[in-house]
């Protein structure tokens, strides 16, 4: 079974649709990754370099956008990426809304 799928020919990350465990290692378009953590079903590996600030493009669509570099077989989620429609409030420090909600 294939670990990885993409959805959309646009998308520049593949999904994981079987656990890749802690020291693994991959065939993504002819290279070899290594993963050192384990990444769970629905997370994202990006397909080749992606420059800071660039879309993280998902289903043909932006998702949002890289918060550094990542690079080609790298895991993305919350920690190298930000939404660009909703404040990502757990980790984005520039995030000002309020803590009072009701």
């Amino acid at each position: 079974m294939h670990k990885l799928i993409q959805l959309h020919a646009l998308d520049n990350v593949k999904i994981v649709v079987d656990e890749i465990k802690s020291g693994a290692y991959l065939i993504l378009d002819g290279f070899t990754f290594h993963f050192a953590q384990p990444i769970g079903i629905g997370h994202k590996i990006a397909s080749y370099p992606i420059a800071k600030g660039e879309k993280i493009i998902k289903y043909g669509v932006s998702i949002g956008s890289a918060t550094e570099n990542i690079e080609m077989g790298q895991h993305i989620h919350l920690h190298n990426m930000k939404s660009d429609y909703i404040p990502t409030y757990t980790l984005d420090k520039e995030f000002t809304g309020s803590k009072d909600v009701k």
